[in-house]
């Protein structure tokens, strides 16, 4: 009797979330995902809260620090950000970074070919010293560039390691040189103004070339030209396939290809594809995608901008989801004359970095160890709260494989459940193994009616501020030179 009464109430529970699920999803109107996320009164502000001292000039800097910057795009991308924190922690001077752009993109265009020096250098004027090159030094007469110690900086070494180990070295031997540089730098800082300076690094003083931001502009401006678009990261190539050891839905040859490819590139591990699938480490397939994006409810007039590498499988896994959603563009189909020009290598990929920041909804299809993916979701919350749809592939997974295996029943309805259960890029509490770069909420936000005096917002204009603060430190310092000028004089004429 018991056992029939508990399974009667475990029953009716299950049913009670059933039907008050779907009677949420009832109010939810998919027309609104196209407006920005609900910011609850938070909005974006970078700027110091607390005295920021100007940085060191040439003789008070303790060295030159210099960095090379490894990855694809964001990988540098964040690695430049920590540069500049870490250069802020050694009161360092920091020499323009490095972008290892020849292994990974086969293109030499650097820094300055991809990102606006004089920009980058102005808005951080006030943060940090920066130069173009290490300068040459004079001793005994003779000139000579001053060489750099080279250190293999650990992997997210703690603020302690940068004002202890590496300092140490700087002022041994002038200058030093942290290669790689890849997620050299704790993501976790307990100084909310180090934090904030990652933010005016990342989201003010990196700034595209010009022409990319052309080009970027000209494609938003067509796409935006027939109403809303959305823009998609299909994280479905190869090297992302390897990775993560999906391979059971290829045919045998690719998975030799596959098994190849990650053989080469990365460490050897047992990887069963079924189980990786199932606890959601596998990229959504193009087709997949387009299941859920039907299931939310939107049409196949829905204008999509697709950024993307070569998609592995060929035309075949495009098929599907081209049928559901004809309007398909990305950076070559829809944009200006003589666009491949601009868009070779890591230009390509800034791009689509600029074109998936301005859609009115983006969508991540893997943002495991996607840079591209975890990077935009933070800027486009720094942004304005853009609207981001990010697929729980973990709860959608068993979702697809009872589909698979012709158990279709409710499958709409159980999408919606899940993506319909999501911030929706709002404001949030970031929880690990969230990146500060997907989400740098609160130290980069502040609240415009806050009840708590850490989250009130400071003046608009991050410049101004700064400036401020750089005024007060010239004014002191005027102050004091006027003292020890008096009491000179006071002293000269007591000795008189």
């Amino acid at each position: 009797m018991l056992v029939h009464i508990k399974c009667l109430f475990e029953f009716s529970t299950i049913l009670f979330l059933v039907l008050t699920s779907m009677l949420l999803l009832k109010d939810v109107d998919v027309n609104k995902l196209w407006r920005t996320a609900h910011s609850n009164g938070w909005r974006a502000s970078s700027a110091p809260r607390t005295y920021w001292p100007p940085p060191p000039t040439e003789s008070e800097s303790s060295g030159y620090l210099r960095v090379r910057c490894n990855g694809g795009l964001n990988q540098q991308r964040s690695a430049i950000c920590n540069a500049v924190v870490a250069a802020r922690i050694m009161n360092a001077t920091l020499v323009l970074p490095e972008i290892d752009t020849n292994s990974f993109w086969h293109d030499e265009s650097g820094f300055v070919g991809i990102y606006d020096v004089p920009h980058f250098i102005k808005r951080l004027k006030y943060d940090v010293r920066i130069v173009m090159s290490i300068p040459e030094i004079t001793a005994n007469g003779k000139t000579k560039k001053l060489k750099a110690h080279q250190i293999r900086p650990p992997r997210d070494a703690p603020v302690s390691w940068y004002a202890t180990v590496a300092l140490e070295k700087m002022k041994k031997y002038g200058a030093v040189y942290l290669t790689p540089f890849s997620h050299r730098l704790a993501e976790d800082i307990d100084d909310p103004e180090l934090q904030r300076l990652r933010c005016r690094v990342n989201y003010h003083a990196l700034r595209f070339k010009p022409h990319i931001m052309k080009t970027s502009s000209e494609i938003v401006n067509k796409l935006r030209s027939e109403g809303h678009f959305m823009s998609i990261h299909l994280r479905f190539e190869l090297d992302m396939l390897a990775f993560a050891g999906c391979i059971d839905i290829f045919t045998p040859h690719e998975q030799k290809i596959l098994l190849k490819y990650r053989k080469e590139h990365f460490a050897e591990k047992l990887l069963i594809p079924g189980e990786r699938r199932l606890i959601g480490k596998c990229p959504l397939t193009p087709e997949e995608v387009g299941l859920i994006l039907r299931a939310m409810g939107f049409d196949n007039k829905t204008r999509i901008y697709l950024a993307s590498g070569e998609l592995f499988g060929g035309k075949r896994f495009m098929k599907p989801f081209k049928a559901m959603f004809p309007r398909l563009e990305n950076h070559s189909t829809v944009g200006p004359g003589k666009l491949e020009e601009n868009t070779q290598g890591l230009a390509g990929s800034a791009v689509d970095y600029m074109v998936c920041l301005l859609s009115d909804i983006f969508i991540p299809t893997y943002d495991g160890p996607s840079n591209f993916a975890n990077n935009l979701m933070g800027h486009r919350m720094y942004y304005g709260f853009r609207t981001t749809i990010t697929p729980n592939r973990k709860a959608l997974a068993p979702i697809f494989i009872d589909r698979a295996q012709g158990r279709s029943t409710g499958f709409e309805q159980r999408i919606r459940q899940v993506m319909f259960n999501t911030h929706f890029g709002g404001p949030h509490k970031r929880i690990h193994p969230e990146s500060f770069y997907t989400n740098s909420w609160p130290e980069c936000f502040c609240q415009t009616n806050a009840r708590n005096h850490a989250d009130r917002c400071p003046p608009d204009n991050i410049n101004d501020v700064l400036e401020s603060q750089f005024q007060s430190e010239e004014e002191m310092e005027e102050a004091r030179t006027t003292n020890q000028t008096d009491s000179t004089g006071q002293t000269e004429e007591l000795m008189i």
